[in-house]
């Protein structure tokens, strides 16, 4: 449970490095605007308009902190994306705050570090299908094959058999030669062969990853 009014300092890309993280989740009519337009210019794969767009305006609560650290790793600024999510994570001891982390640590390929934040964001989000899926990729990284599938298979129900998670639990039963998982995935939540394709695709990049 993120803590209201928590705040600590961290630095932001070419501005004031001792602006303060905020730990609340309560959203005024006005920042939810805000929030609303960045994730629009974000949906558009315009990240460089959505930072600035964050950045005319106070960064009021942890959702706008979040994207901040989204935005800065999506921008190539990956040290400040870290300093961010460790602000975030220390600070509100939130899951968005352990997730972010562990994706930025994942795309610096420090796997362990990434499953550890990971884990850490499951732990307190259960019930998040973006949660599970990022720590059920991690898993497969690692080598962690069937603990991955629990994970990935998680956030495939929970997601309702929509989104990322197909190809990543695809490429779970691919990696565990789950053959009645793949048909199970073609039979009742129509996985087209374009996708197991691509699943077979992603499960080869994850060989060679690890």
């Amino acid at each position: 449970v993120a803590m209201t009014g928590c705040a600590t300092t961290a630095p932001r890309a070419g501005d004031d490095p001792g602006s303060e993280v905020r730990c609340t989740t309560n959203t005024q009519p006005e920042h939810q605007l805000q929030l609303d337009a960045v994730d629009a210019l974000m949906s558009r794969s315009q990240p460089y308009a959505a930072l600035a767009k964050l950045e005319s305006e106070g960064l009021a609560t942890e959702h706008h902190w979040v994207r901040h650290g989204q935005l800065l790793a999506a921008t190539g600024q990956m040290k400040q994306a870290e300093a961010v999510f460790q602000a975030l994570a220390q600070a509100c001891g939130s899951a968005m705050g352990h997730h972010g982390l562990g994706l930025v640590y994942l795309k610096q390929k420090k796997l362990n570090l990434g499953l550890a934040e990971l884990k850490k964001a499951r732990a307190l989000a259960p019930s998040s299908s973006d949660v599970r899926n990022d720590y059920g990729y991690a898993l497969l990284l690692t080598r962690q094959d069937a603990e991955a599938v629990f994970e990935l298979r998680t956030a495939f129900e929970l997601a309702d058999g929509e989104g990322p998670v197909r190809q990543n639990l695809a490429a779970g039963y691919i990696l565990t030669n789950d053959q009645a998982g793949l048909a199970l995935l073609r039979d009742q939540y129509d996985l087209s062969m374009s996708e197991k394709s691509h699943a077979e695709t992603l499960a080869n990049n994850i060989r060679r990853l690890r």
